[in-house]
């Protein structure tokens, strides 16, 4: 049940929201749920969170919000990104990822140099699940999925380092406490109870990063489990049972939200979005669009133009936040249907780059579950699975993956065995690959 929040751009490449924003969204949701399932929700024993990764929420020492939070997508800090490099050399070994203006650690940074009294009055930095849960339960704390996005954790040892922290003029003390996603972090504040009509002993979950959450919602907790994301950015992720870097090539090695597992991850930042931007410079929607595509001759897609779906710069594998979308070769003949096949052909094969140095770290994927809005489309389902030469599957209700997942979490740490509560949903449809498509999309 999503209550919409509005992104504030104040200037070129910032990307900001105010985090009393998440928790009036919250309240409104928990009120809705109340009210349409008022016997189910009287019911609940556990909550489980989840979120958008690497958003800093700065609070002073009386927990109060110093600025907007600095999210995911804000480009601001590429200079701090190459400072932090200088601080803190063994950044690749302990982070096991690169620095990217996406992540927590550069941001503060540039803070401290853009914003040097709020970086002074700093007292905590929350990541954007863990500022609701201190809501919820007046904890602070977060998990080693969600922190391993913040280049502050050890992500072999899922806990703090002193030394990135240092790199950073920060200590310890200003980090939340560490718990697994599957582990209680707190139960409800006895007003927040009453306020919801709930019990005070509902115990609420470390929970997890969206990636990580979405991966439990798919039941991908196994080595060589994986899913495919296809949301405003696309995701590649991979379960793996240790911690397997790749930074070299942009691959994020983050913590899963349940014991003993990693998962490597890799990240394009415009997936989905591009088919939605297409459609609006087109002036058409996404089931118009889809159906011409669909339409399309097979002895026409040759001549479709080459897009680059670098809208918002790129992560994996180039690390550039300047990279910008291009298409290439378009000629008279190129109609709507054909940008349109464009975009979906170059989110793949980008995507394809993605699963390339997955797979030169040796991580292998046996099958990959489609989650996110862009699973709604069996055409792209199996445009992903020639390009792959790898099964793609999609599962009822796939676009609540991370929804599921962070429930999931709840329910594991409410008493909830792994063996009940970590199921695989079943496949709605399977996409086995076309070898000859393969070879023509490689």
């Amino acid at each position: 049940m999503g209550t919409p929040f509005t992104v504030s751009r104040p200037k070129p490449r910032w990307s900001e929201q105010n985090p009393l924003d998440w928790w009036e969204g919250t309240r409104t949701a928990l009120f809705k749920l109340r009210e349409q399932f008022p016997n189910e929700f009287a019911q609940i024993r556990g909550i489980g969170l989840s979120g958008q990764m690497h958003g800093a929420v700065l609070l002073d020492s009386s927990d109060k919000v110093l600025r907007p939070a600095i999210l995911w997508n804000d480009m601001r800090s590429d200079k701090e990104c190459t400072e932090l490099y200088e601080r803190a050399p063994n950044l690749h070994a302990i982070a096991g990822n690169l620095a990217m203006p996406g992540f927590t650690a550069p941001k503060l940074l540039w803070a401290a140099h853009n914003e040097p009294d709020i970086f002074r009055q700093t007292a905590c930095v929350l990541l954007p699940k863990d500022y609701l849960r201190m809501h919820l339960t007046g904890t602070k704390v977060s998990d080693p999925s969600d922190a391993a996005g913040t280049l502050w954790l050890d992500v072999a040892r899922r806990d703090w380092s002193d030394e990135l922290l240092a790199a950073c003029d920060m200590t310890r003390q200003q980090m939340p406490a560490l718990a697994e996603g599957s582990e209680p972090s707190g139960t409800l504040l006895p007003e927040v109870a009453r306020e919801f009509g709930l019990r005070e002993d509902v115990i609420v979950a470390a929970g997890g990063g969206d990636n990580a959450a979405s991966a439990v919602g798919i039941g991908a907790t196994d080595p060589g489990d994986g899913f495919l994301s296809l949301g405003t950015s696309g995701v590649l992720c991979v379960i793996g049972d240790r911690f397997r870097p790749n930074p070299a090539s942009a691959v994020h090695a983050f913590c899963h939200a349940i014991p003993d597992r990693w998962h490597q991850m890799s990240v394009v930042l415009s997936a989905a979005s591009c088919l939605r931007w297409v459609c609006k410079l087109t002036s058409t929607d996404e089931p118009t669009l889809l159906a011409e595509i669909e339409a399309l001759p097979a002895n026409v897609l040759s001549s479709a133009p080459l897009f680059l779906p670098h809208l918002s710069g790129e992560r994996t594998p180039h690390n550039d936040p300047y990279a910008q979308g291009v298409f290439f070769g378009m000629t008279h003949a190129t109609d709507r249907a054909l940008l349109g096949y464009s975009v979906l052909e170059g989110v793949t094969l980008s995507l394809t780059d993605e699963l390339d140095v997955l797979e030169s770290a040796g991580t292998q994927a046996r099958a990959l579950s489609m989650l996110g809005g862009g699973a709604r489309s069996a055409y792209w389902a199996q445009m992903f699975a020639d390009a792959f030469d790898t099964p793609t599957r999609t599962h009822g209700g796939g676009e609540t993956g991370a929804a599921l997942g962070a429930a999931r979490l709840g329910w594991l740490a409410a008493g909830g065995g792994p063996v009940t509560v970590l199921t695989k949903p079943a496949i709605k449809q399977e996409f086995l690959p076309d070898a000859e498509r393969h070879e023509a999309l490689r």
